[in-house]
Protein backbone atom coordinates (compact mmCIF):
# COMPACT_ATOMS: atom_id res chain seq x y z
CA UNK A 1 0.00 0.00 0.00
CA UNK A 2 1.66 3.05 -0.82
CA UNK A 3 1.28 6.08 1.79
CA UNK A 4 0.71 9.79 1.16
CA UNK A 5 2.91 11.06 3.67
CA UNK A 6 5.95 8.77 4.84
CA UNK A 7 7.80 8.82 7.88
CA UNK A 8 10.55 11.83 7.89
CA UNK A 9 13.98 10.36 8.45
CA UNK A 10 13.93 12.14 11.59
CA UNK A 11 10.62 9.86 12.92
CA UNK A 12 11.75 7.05 11.27
CA UNK A 13 14.74 6.58 13.27
CA UNK A 14 13.10 7.63 16.65
CA UNK A 15 10.58 4.49 15.68
CA UNK A 16 13.32 1.99 14.92
CA UNK A 17 14.99 2.94 18.12
CA UNK A 18 11.93 2.61 19.55
CA UNK A 19 11.38 -0.98 18.19
CA UNK A 20 15.42 -1.88 19.46
CA UNK A 21 14.68 -0.68 22.71
CA UNK A 22 11.35 -2.72 22.95
CA UNK A 23 13.11 -5.99 22.06
CA UNK A 24 14.67 -5.67 25.84
CA UNK A 25 11.61 -4.77 28.13
CA UNK A 26 11.30 -8.19 29.88
CA UNK A 27 6.87 -8.38 28.67
CA UNK A 28 5.61 -11.62 29.33
CA UNK A 29 6.68 -13.99 25.94
CA UNK A 30 4.05 -14.59 24.01
CA UNK A 31 4.43 -18.10 23.68
CA UNK A 32 4.69 -18.89 27.15
CA UNK A 33 0.97 -17.09 27.49
CA UNK A 34 -1.03 -20.59 27.55
CA UNK A 35 -5.13 -19.24 28.15
CA UNK A 36 -6.78 -22.29 29.45
CA UNK A 37 -10.64 -23.07 29.08
CA UNK A 38 -10.96 -22.29 33.06
CA UNK A 39 -9.45 -18.90 32.19
CA UNK A 40 -11.33 -18.09 29.66
CA UNK A 41 -14.77 -18.74 31.20
CA UNK A 42 -13.60 -16.52 34.35
CA UNK A 43 -13.24 -13.71 31.83
CA UNK A 44 -16.30 -14.61 30.34
CA UNK A 45 -18.23 -15.00 33.65
CA UNK A 46 -16.63 -11.85 35.15
CA UNK A 47 -18.16 -9.92 31.81
CA UNK A 48 -21.16 -12.21 32.35
CA UNK A 49 -21.55 -10.31 35.59
CA UNK A 50 -20.39 -6.79 34.26
CA UNK A 51 -23.30 -6.60 31.83
CA UNK A 52 -25.98 -8.17 34.13
CA UNK A 53 -24.56 -4.67 36.36
CA UNK A 54 -23.98 -2.52 33.55
CA UNK A 55 -26.76 0.04 34.65
CA UNK A 56 -24.56 1.11 37.61
CA UNK A 57 -22.14 1.81 35.34
CA UNK A 58 -23.86 3.70 32.75
CA UNK A 59 -25.84 5.17 36.57
CA UNK A 60 -22.03 6.60 37.76
CA UNK A 61 -21.11 8.06 34.17
CA UNK A 62 -24.44 9.87 34.09
CA UNK A 63 -23.68 11.27 37.52
CA UNK A 64 -20.02 12.38 36.54
CA UNK A 65 -21.46 14.14 33.11
CA UNK A 66 -24.72 15.79 35.14
CA UNK A 67 -22.33 17.25 37.32
CA UNK A 68 -20.50 18.72 34.53
CA UNK A 69 -23.71 19.99 33.44
CA UNK A 70 -24.58 21.95 36.44
CA UNK A 71 -21.22 23.53 36.40
CA UNK A 72 -21.16 24.88 33.44
CA UNK A 73 -23.48 27.77 33.92
CA UNK A 74 -20.73 28.79 36.94
CA UNK A 75 -17.86 28.41 34.64
CA UNK A 76 -15.31 30.71 33.73
CA UNK A 77 -14.93 29.46 30.58
CA UNK A 78 -17.94 28.22 28.77
CA UNK A 79 -15.92 26.96 26.12
CA UNK A 80 -13.40 24.60 27.87
CA UNK A 81 -16.43 23.04 30.40
CA UNK A 82 -18.24 22.02 26.95
CA UNK A 83 -15.57 20.16 25.51
CA UNK A 84 -15.11 18.18 28.80
CA UNK A 85 -18.84 17.62 28.79
CA UNK A 86 -18.85 16.69 25.22
CA UNK A 87 -16.02 14.53 26.10
CA UNK A 88 -18.06 12.43 28.37
CA UNK A 89 -20.78 11.92 26.29
CA UNK A 90 -18.82 10.73 23.64
CA UNK A 91 -18.80 6.73 23.08
CA UNK A 92 -21.77 7.41 25.68
CA UNK A 93 -24.81 9.03 23.98
CA UNK A 94 -23.05 10.72 20.71
CA UNK A 95 -26.02 12.62 20.11
CA UNK A 96 -25.80 14.58 23.09
CA UNK A 97 -21.82 15.00 22.10
CA UNK A 98 -22.48 16.47 19.16
CA UNK A 99 -25.02 18.77 20.57
CA UNK A 100 -22.58 20.14 23.14
CA UNK A 101 -19.60 20.28 20.64
CA UNK A 102 -21.88 22.23 18.15
CA UNK A 103 -22.79 24.41 21.28
CA UNK A 104 -18.84 24.55 21.74
CA UNK A 105 -18.43 25.98 18.18
CA UNK A 106 -20.60 28.91 18.70
CA UNK A 107 -19.17 29.71 22.12
CA UNK A 108 -15.62 29.64 20.72
CA UNK A 109 -13.94 33.03 20.86
CA UNK A 110 -10.79 32.34 19.43
CA UNK A 111 -9.96 30.50 15.99
CA UNK A 112 -8.31 27.88 17.63
CA UNK A 113 -11.27 26.89 19.83
CA UNK A 114 -13.38 26.52 17.21
CA UNK A 115 -11.13 24.57 15.47
CA UNK A 116 -10.84 21.95 18.44
CA UNK A 117 -14.36 21.86 18.31
CA UNK A 118 -14.66 21.38 14.71
CA UNK A 119 -12.14 18.67 14.46
CA UNK A 120 -13.57 16.58 17.84
CA UNK A 121 -17.07 16.81 15.83
CA UNK A 122 -15.86 15.55 12.69
CA UNK A 123 -14.34 12.60 14.89
CA UNK A 124 -17.65 11.07 15.63
CA UNK A 125 -19.93 12.32 12.91
CA UNK A 126 -19.32 8.59 11.30
CA UNK A 127 -20.44 6.72 14.30
CA UNK A 128 -23.97 8.33 12.93
CA UNK A 129 -23.26 7.71 9.50
CA UNK A 130 -22.45 11.19 8.35
CA UNK A 131 -19.22 10.76 6.40
CA UNK A 132 -19.25 13.40 4.30
CA UNK A 133 -20.11 15.74 6.89
CA UNK A 134 -17.22 14.46 8.69
CA UNK A 135 -14.84 14.68 6.17
CA UNK A 136 -15.75 18.53 4.88
CA UNK A 137 -15.89 19.37 8.59
CA UNK A 138 -12.31 17.78 9.17
CA UNK A 139 -10.59 19.34 5.88
CA UNK A 140 -12.01 23.06 7.01
CA UNK A 141 -9.23 23.02 9.53
CA UNK A 142 -6.03 23.59 8.16
CA UNK A 143 -2.94 21.48 10.33
CA UNK A 144 -0.51 25.20 9.55
CA UNK A 145 -2.51 26.90 11.80
CA UNK A 146 -3.50 24.14 14.57
CA UNK A 147 -1.45 25.74 17.75
CA UNK A 148 1.13 22.88 18.25
CA UNK A 149 0.06 21.69 21.87
CA UNK A 150 -3.52 20.98 19.87
CA UNK A 151 -2.03 18.80 17.39
CA UNK A 152 -1.80 15.76 18.83
CA UNK A 153 -5.51 15.88 19.41
CA UNK A 154 -5.87 17.14 15.81
CA UNK A 155 -4.23 14.18 14.33
CA UNK A 156 -6.32 11.54 16.42
CA UNK A 157 -9.53 12.83 15.81
CA UNK A 158 -8.59 12.58 11.69
CA UNK A 159 -7.09 8.89 12.72
CA UNK A 160 -10.55 7.76 14.27
CA UNK A 161 -12.54 9.57 11.86
CA UNK A 162 -11.38 7.72 8.35
CA UNK A 163 -10.67 4.75 10.99
CA UNK A 164 -14.62 4.63 11.53
CA UNK A 165 -15.53 5.16 7.97
CA UNK A 166 -12.94 2.69 6.76
CA UNK A 167 -14.76 -0.19 8.82
CA UNK A 168 -18.06 0.67 7.34
CA UNK A 169 -16.61 -0.22 4.01
CA UNK A 170 -14.87 -3.31 4.84
CA UNK A 171 -16.48 -5.25 2.21
CA UNK A 172 -15.35 -3.36 -0.01
CA UNK A 173 -11.81 -3.21 -0.64
CA UNK A 174 -11.06 -0.49 -2.70
CA UNK A 175 -12.93 1.67 -1.05
CA UNK A 176 -11.87 0.74 2.67
CA UNK A 177 -7.93 0.89 1.07
CA UNK A 178 -8.20 4.25 1.01
CA UNK A 179 -9.73 5.49 3.94
CA UNK A 180 -7.45 2.93 5.86
CA UNK A 181 -4.09 4.75 4.07
CA UNK A 182 -5.63 8.20 5.18
CA UNK A 183 -5.93 6.86 8.40
CA UNK A 184 -2.18 5.47 8.20
CA UNK A 185 -1.32 9.07 7.22
CA UNK A 186 -3.10 10.85 10.17
CA UNK A 187 -1.35 8.40 12.85
CA UNK A 188 2.17 8.61 10.70
CA UNK A 189 1.77 12.57 11.81
CA UNK A 190 0.21 11.71 15.16
CA UNK A 191 3.43 9.33 16.31
CA UNK A 192 6.02 12.22 15.20
CA UNK A 193 4.55 14.45 18.16
CA UNK A 194 3.66 11.88 20.87
CA UNK A 195 6.70 11.44 23.56
CA UNK A 196 8.13 8.49 22.75
CA UNK A 197 8.18 6.80 26.31
CA UNK A 198 4.48 7.06 26.60
CA UNK A 199 2.22 4.39 26.21
CA UNK A 200 -0.19 6.67 23.92
CA UNK A 201 2.86 6.32 21.30
CA UNK A 202 3.48 2.70 21.77
CA UNK A 203 -0.22 2.22 21.37
CA UNK A 204 -0.04 4.12 18.71
CA UNK A 205 3.04 2.70 16.74
CA UNK A 206 1.85 -1.16 17.96
CA UNK A 207 -1.63 -0.32 16.06
CA UNK A 208 0.11 1.43 12.69
CA UNK A 209 2.29 -1.60 12.58
CA UNK A 210 -0.78 -4.24 12.31
CA UNK A 211 -2.45 -2.06 9.91
CA UNK A 212 0.56 -2.21 7.47
CA UNK A 213 1.27 -6.07 8.45
CA UNK A 214 4.28 -5.85 10.92
CA UNK A 215 2.43 -7.94 12.97
CA UNK A 216 5.95 -9.31 15.32
CA UNK A 217 6.41 -5.73 15.99
CA UNK A 218 2.69 -5.09 16.41
CA UNK A 219 1.97 -7.59 19.04
CA UNK A 220 5.25 -6.86 20.93
CA UNK A 221 4.56 -3.02 21.39
CA UNK A 222 0.13 -4.05 22.34
CA UNK A 223 1.57 -6.74 25.04
CA UNK A 224 3.37 -4.09 26.45
CA UNK A 225 0.60 -1.27 26.39
CA UNK A 226 -1.47 -3.93 27.57
CA UNK A 227 0.71 -5.36 30.25
CA UNK A 228 1.37 -1.28 31.35
CA UNK A 229 -1.89 -0.16 31.43
CA UNK A 230 -4.22 -0.34 33.98
CA UNK A 231 -7.20 -2.50 34.48
CA UNK A 232 -10.55 -1.00 33.02
CA UNK A 233 -8.16 1.24 30.99
CA UNK A 234 -9.33 2.73 27.64
CA UNK A 235 -5.73 1.95 26.20
CA UNK A 236 -5.60 -1.91 27.74
CA UNK A 237 -9.29 -1.93 26.45
CA UNK A 238 -8.12 -1.40 22.51
CA UNK A 239 -4.78 -3.53 22.84
CA UNK A 240 -6.72 -6.08 24.12
CA UNK A 241 -8.91 -5.95 20.90
CA UNK A 242 -5.92 -5.72 18.58
CA UNK A 243 -4.27 -8.89 20.45
CA UNK A 244 -7.21 -10.82 20.23
CA UNK A 245 -7.37 -10.10 16.23
CA UNK A 246 -3.57 -11.15 16.34
CA UNK A 247 -4.27 -14.45 18.03
CA UNK A 248 -6.80 -15.26 15.64
CA UNK A 249 -4.89 -15.04 13.09
CA UNK A 250 -2.71 -17.06 14.87
CA UNK A 251 -5.03 -19.75 15.34
CA UNK A 252 -5.08 -19.56 19.23
CA UNK A 253 -8.65 -19.69 19.54
CA UNK A 254 -8.98 -19.41 23.71
CA UNK A 255 -6.57 -16.30 23.33
CA UNK A 256 -8.45 -14.58 20.98
CA UNK A 257 -11.74 -14.72 22.91
CA UNK A 258 -9.76 -14.00 26.39
CA UNK A 259 -8.10 -10.89 24.66
CA UNK A 260 -11.86 -10.14 23.64
CA UNK A 261 -13.38 -9.98 26.41
CA UNK A 262 -10.77 -8.42 28.27
CA UNK A 263 -11.60 -5.67 25.85
CA UNK A 264 -15.41 -5.70 26.40
CA UNK A 265 -15.09 -6.07 29.93
CA UNK A 266 -13.30 -2.48 30.35
CA UNK A 267 -15.56 -1.20 27.69
CA UNK A 268 -19.15 -2.46 30.10
CA UNK A 269 -17.42 -1.33 33.35
CA UNK A 270 -16.14 2.42 31.99
CA UNK A 271 -19.54 2.59 30.72
CA UNK A 272 -18.75 3.01 26.56
CA UNK A 273 -21.47 2.42 24.75
CA UNK A 274 -20.15 2.68 21.52
CA UNK A 275 -18.19 -0.73 21.38
CA UNK A 276 -16.80 -3.47 18.81
CA UNK A 277 -15.22 -5.96 21.08
CA UNK A 278 -18.65 -7.16 22.60
CA UNK A 279 -20.67 -7.12 19.33
CA UNK A 280 -17.43 -9.36 17.79
CA UNK A 281 -17.11 -11.37 20.74
CA UNK A 282 -20.87 -12.50 20.10
CA UNK A 283 -20.71 -13.00 16.92
CA UNK A 284 -17.36 -15.66 16.92
CA UNK A 285 -18.89 -17.25 20.74
CA UNK A 286 -21.95 -18.26 18.78
CA UNK A 287 -20.01 -20.69 16.34
CA UNK A 288 -18.37 -22.30 19.35
CA UNK A 289 -21.97 -23.31 20.64
CA UNK A 290 -22.93 -21.24 23.51
CA UNK A 291 -25.92 -19.47 21.80
CA UNK A 292 -27.36 -18.16 24.85
CA UNK A 293 -24.36 -15.98 25.72
CA UNK A 294 -23.53 -15.00 22.30
CA UNK A 295 -27.42 -13.68 22.09
CA UNK A 296 -26.87 -11.94 25.38
CA UNK A 297 -23.88 -10.18 24.20
CA UNK A 298 -25.12 -8.95 20.70
CA UNK A 299 -28.37 -7.92 22.58
CA UNK A 300 -26.18 -5.93 24.86
CA UNK A 301 -24.13 -4.67 22.07
CA UNK A 302 -27.28 -3.78 20.13
CA UNK A 303 -28.64 -1.86 23.38
CA UNK A 304 -25.45 -0.07 23.83
CA UNK A 305 -25.58 1.03 19.83
CA UNK A 306 -29.02 2.30 20.30
CA UNK A 307 -28.59 4.09 23.41
CA UNK A 308 -25.41 5.79 21.94
CA UNK A 309 -27.00 6.27 18.73
CA UNK A 310 -23.75 4.57 16.81
CA UNK A 311 -25.77 3.68 13.99
CA UNK A 312 -22.25 2.35 12.43
CA UNK A 313 -22.19 -0.11 15.69
CA UNK A 314 -26.33 -0.80 14.90
CA UNK A 315 -25.30 -1.87 11.54
CA UNK A 316 -22.45 -4.12 12.81
CA UNK A 317 -24.66 -5.86 15.70
CA UNK A 318 -28.21 -6.30 13.25
CA UNK A 319 -25.34 -8.80 10.51
CA UNK A 320 -24.77 -11.11 13.16
CA UNK A 321 -28.03 -11.14 15.32
CA UNK A 322 -29.99 -13.32 12.34
CA UNK A 323 -27.27 -15.75 12.65
CA UNK A 324 -26.85 -16.02 16.41
CA UNK A 325 -31.17 -15.78 16.41
CA UNK A 326 -30.64 -18.78 13.66
CA UNK A 327 -28.94 -20.64 16.27
CA UNK A 328 -30.83 -19.94 19.32
CA UNK A 329 -33.78 -21.23 16.89
CA UNK A 330 -32.06 -24.49 16.63
CA UNK A 331 -31.78 -24.72 20.01
CA UNK A 332 -35.09 -24.07 21.00
CA UNK A 333 -36.30 -26.81 18.46
CA UNK A 334 -33.76 -29.32 20.62
CA UNK A 335 -34.79 -28.08 23.59
CA UNK A 336 -38.69 -28.17 22.82
CA UNK A 337 -38.11 -32.02 20.96
CA UNK A 338 -36.39 -33.18 24.70
CA UNK A 339 -38.85 -31.57 26.33
CA UNK A 340 -41.62 -33.97 24.27
CA UNK A 341 -39.57 -36.92 25.22
CA UNK A 342 -39.59 -35.91 29.02
CA UNK A 343 -43.73 -34.82 28.36
CA UNK A 344 -43.30 -38.77 26.97
CA UNK A 345 -42.20 -39.90 29.71
CA UNK A 346 -44.48 -38.53 32.26
CA UNK A 347 -47.42 -40.07 30.17
CA UNK A 348 -45.56 -43.24 30.71
CA UNK A 349 -45.78 -42.73 34.24
CA UNK A 350 -49.17 -41.64 34.45
CA UNK A 351 -50.34 -44.89 32.48
CA UNK A 352 -48.48 -46.97 35.30
CA UNK A 353 -50.15 -44.67 37.71
CA UNK A 354 -53.42 -45.17 36.45
CA UNK A 355 -52.98 -49.02 36.70
CA UNK A 356 -51.65 -48.78 39.82
CA UNK A 357 -54.78 -47.07 41.28
CA UNK A 358 -57.30 -49.20 38.93
CA UNK A 359 -55.57 -52.35 40.47
CA UNK A 360 -56.01 -50.47 44.04
CA UNK A 361 -60.22 -49.44 43.28
CA UNK A 362 -60.22 -53.11 42.34
CA UNK A 363 -58.86 -54.32 45.63
CA UNK A 364 -60.79 -52.04 47.84
CA UNK A 365 -64.05 -53.76 46.40
CA UNK A 366 -62.95 -56.82 47.09
CA UNK A 367 -62.20 -55.08 50.93
CA UNK A 368 -65.71 -54.23 50.40
CA UNK A 369 -66.92 -57.81 49.82
CA UNK A 370 -65.30 -59.25 52.66
CA UNK A 371 -66.52 -56.90 55.38
CA UNK A 372 -69.28 -59.28 56.34
CA UNK A 373 -66.99 -61.90 57.42
CA UNK A 374 -64.37 -59.58 59.16
CA UNK A 375 -67.23 -58.21 61.81
CA UNK A 376 -66.90 -60.95 63.87
CA UNK A 377 -63.13 -61.36 63.88
CA UNK A 378 -62.36 -57.48 65.35
CA UNK A 379 -58.49 -58.49 65.97
CA UNK A 380 -58.25 -59.72 62.25
CA UNK A 381 -60.16 -56.85 61.03
CA UNK A 382 -58.01 -54.12 62.15
CA UNK A 383 -55.07 -55.79 61.16
CA UNK A 384 -56.63 -55.73 57.67
CA UNK A 385 -57.71 -52.15 57.59
CA UNK A 386 -53.99 -51.19 58.99
CA UNK A 387 -52.13 -52.72 55.98
CA UNK A 388 -54.96 -50.87 53.83
CA UNK A 389 -54.12 -47.62 55.12
CA UNK A 390 -50.57 -48.84 55.27
CA UNK A 391 -51.29 -49.13 50.96
CA UNK A 392 -52.62 -45.89 50.98
CA UNK A 393 -50.00 -44.31 52.53
CA UNK A 394 -47.45 -45.65 50.39
CA UNK A 395 -49.44 -44.59 47.50
CA UNK A 396 -50.25 -40.96 48.55
CA UNK A 397 -46.28 -40.88 49.57
CA UNK A 398 -45.62 -41.63 45.84
CA UNK A 399 -48.03 -39.61 44.09
CA UNK A 400 -46.71 -36.71 46.09
CA UNK A 401 -42.64 -38.16 45.12
CA UNK A 402 -43.95 -37.74 41.53
CA UNK A 403 -44.95 -34.37 41.80
CA UNK A 404 -41.60 -33.16 43.25
CA UNK A 405 -40.37 -35.19 40.06
CA UNK A 406 -42.41 -33.28 37.90
CA UNK A 407 -41.76 -29.95 39.21
CA UNK A 408 -38.06 -30.06 38.96
CA UNK A 409 -38.26 -31.96 35.42
CA UNK A 410 -41.00 -29.42 33.94
CA UNK A 411 -39.33 -25.88 35.46
CA UNK A 412 -35.93 -26.63 33.73
CA UNK A 413 -37.90 -27.31 30.27
CA UNK A 414 -40.06 -24.92 30.75
CA UNK A 415 -43.29 -25.77 30.19
CA UNK A 416 -45.08 -23.54 32.21
CA UNK A 417 -48.54 -25.06 31.90
CA UNK A 418 -47.72 -28.00 33.01
CA UNK A 419 -45.48 -26.99 35.16
CA UNK A 420 -48.16 -24.77 37.26
CA UNK A 421 -50.75 -27.43 37.32
CA UNK A 422 -48.05 -29.72 39.47
CA UNK A 423 -47.18 -27.13 41.53
CA UNK A 424 -50.61 -25.74 42.58
CA UNK A 425 -50.90 -29.71 44.08
CA UNK A 426 -54.40 -30.42 42.61
CA UNK A 427 -53.54 -33.96 41.26
CA UNK A 428 -52.39 -34.85 44.77
CA UNK A 429 -55.33 -33.12 46.16
CA UNK A 430 -57.92 -34.82 43.95
CA UNK A 431 -56.37 -38.28 44.77
CA UNK A 432 -56.47 -37.54 48.56
CA UNK A 433 -59.93 -36.77 48.25
CA UNK A 434 -60.41 -40.08 46.58
CA UNK A 435 -58.73 -41.91 49.34
CA UNK A 436 -60.99 -40.06 51.70
CA UNK A 437 -64.06 -41.08 50.32
CA UNK A 438 -63.11 -45.06 50.14
CA UNK A 439 -61.63 -45.00 53.09
CA UNK A 440 -64.97 -42.74 55.08
CA UNK A 441 -67.38 -45.90 53.49
CA UNK A 442 -65.20 -48.50 54.55
CA UNK A 443 -64.35 -47.57 58.63
CA UNK A 444 -68.06 -46.58 58.72
CA UNK A 445 -69.31 -49.83 57.47
CA UNK A 446 -67.20 -51.61 60.04
CA UNK A 447 -67.99 -49.30 62.46
CA UNK A 448 -71.36 -47.63 61.83
CA UNK A 449 -71.90 -45.85 65.60
CA UNK A 450 -68.89 -44.27 65.64
CA UNK A 451 -69.63 -40.80 65.29
CA UNK A 452 -72.23 -40.97 67.69
CA UNK A 453 -69.61 -42.93 70.29
CA UNK A 454 -67.47 -40.39 69.51
CA UNK A 455 -69.69 -37.51 70.25
CA UNK A 456 -70.78 -39.31 73.51
CA UNK A 457 -67.42 -38.60 74.39
CA UNK A 458 -67.18 -34.66 73.99
CA UNK A 459 -69.20 -31.92 75.83
CA UNK A 460 -72.59 -30.79 75.10
CA UNK A 461 -71.33 -28.00 73.54
CA UNK A 462 -68.35 -29.62 71.45
CA UNK A 463 -70.20 -32.33 69.35
CA UNK A 464 -69.15 -32.67 65.78
CA UNK A 465 -71.33 -31.86 63.09
CA UNK A 466 -70.93 -32.84 60.33
CA UNK A 467 -71.40 -30.66 56.56
CA UNK A 468 -74.36 -32.04 54.26
CA UNK A 469 -72.95 -35.53 52.37
CA UNK A 470 -70.05 -35.47 54.64
CA UNK A 471 -68.80 -38.84 55.91
CA UNK A 472 -66.36 -37.97 58.33
CA UNK A 473 -64.06 -34.90 58.58
CA UNK A 474 -60.29 -34.56 59.70
CA UNK A 475 -61.06 -34.24 63.36
CA UNK A 476 -62.92 -37.92 62.76
CA UNK A 477 -60.27 -39.33 60.41
CA UNK A 478 -57.83 -39.02 62.62
CA UNK A 479 -59.64 -40.17 65.87
CA UNK A 480 -60.71 -43.31 63.21
CA UNK A 481 -56.75 -43.86 62.72
CA UNK A 482 -56.14 -43.73 66.81
CA UNK A 483 -59.31 -46.43 66.60
CA UNK A 484 -57.37 -48.56 64.27
CA UNK A 485 -54.41 -48.51 66.06
CA UNK A 486 -52.27 -46.18 64.29
CA UNK A 487 -51.43 -43.00 67.26
CA UNK A 488 -48.34 -42.16 65.63
CA UNK A 489 -48.55 -38.61 64.64
CA UNK A 490 -45.96 -38.80 61.91
CA UNK A 491 -47.89 -41.53 60.24
CA UNK A 492 -51.43 -40.07 60.38
CA UNK A 493 -50.12 -37.02 59.01
CA UNK A 494 -48.27 -39.03 56.50
CA UNK A 495 -51.50 -40.73 55.56
CA UNK A 496 -53.88 -37.33 55.60
CA UNK A 497 -50.69 -34.86 53.28
CA UNK A 498 -51.03 -32.47 56.66
CA UNK A 499 -47.61 -31.39 58.28
CA UNK A 500 -46.95 -33.08 61.76
CA UNK A 501 -47.70 -29.39 63.08
CA UNK A 502 -51.29 -29.28 61.81
CA UNK A 503 -51.79 -33.08 63.37
CA UNK A 504 -50.83 -32.20 66.88
CA UNK A 505 -52.97 -29.05 66.60
CA UNK A 506 -55.79 -31.07 65.79
CA UNK A 507 -55.16 -33.48 68.44
CA UNK A 508 -54.78 -30.98 71.20
CA UNK A 509 -58.31 -29.53 70.24
CA UNK A 510 -59.75 -32.53 70.26
CA UNK A 511 -58.63 -33.12 73.81
CA UNK A 512 -59.55 -29.83 74.98
CA UNK A 513 -63.56 -30.62 73.88
CA UNK A 514 -63.67 -33.97 76.00
CA UNK A 515 -65.57 -34.68 78.89
CA UNK A 516 -62.41 -36.17 80.38
CA UNK A 517 -59.53 -34.80 78.78
CA UNK A 518 -56.71 -37.12 80.18
CA UNK A 519 -58.44 -40.22 79.08
CA UNK A 520 -59.67 -38.90 75.82
CA UNK A 521 -57.81 -40.76 73.39
CA UNK A 522 -57.66 -44.17 75.93
CA UNK A 523 -61.70 -44.08 75.83
CA UNK A 524 -61.69 -43.63 71.26
CA UNK A 525 -59.48 -46.76 71.33
CA UNK A 526 -62.19 -48.85 73.25
CA UNK A 527 -64.85 -47.95 70.98
CA UNK A 528 -66.82 -51.01 69.69
CA UNK A 529 -68.41 -51.46 66.38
Amino acid sequence: MKLSCPFSAKALAAVLLAAFALALVPVRAWADMHISDLELERELSALDRAIRNRSDYMSRRQARIDSLRAELDLSSNPAEQLMRIAREYTSFNNDSAIHYLTLGREYATTKAERDRFTWSLAAILPLGGLFERATSLYDTVNPDSVPPAFLPSYYEAGRQMHSYISSFYKDHPEVDSIYVAKSLEMQQHLLELLPKNSLDYKYNLGEYYLLTGQRARARLLLEEVFERSGAGGKLRARAAHHLAKLSRDGGDYNRYLYYMAVSALSDVTSATREVASLQELGSDIGSRGDVERAHNYLSAALENAVECGAALRMIDTSRALPLIERSHSADMKRTNRNMMIVMAFLVLLLVGLAILIHRLRRHMRRMRVMETTLRDANKTKEVYISQFLSLCSIYMDKLNQFCKIANRKLAAGQADDLYRMTKSGKFVEEQSREFYEVFDNAFLHIYPNFIDDVNALLRPDQKIVLREGELLNTDLRILAFMRLGIEDSPRIAQVLNYSLNTIYAYRNRLKARAINRDTFEEDVARIQS
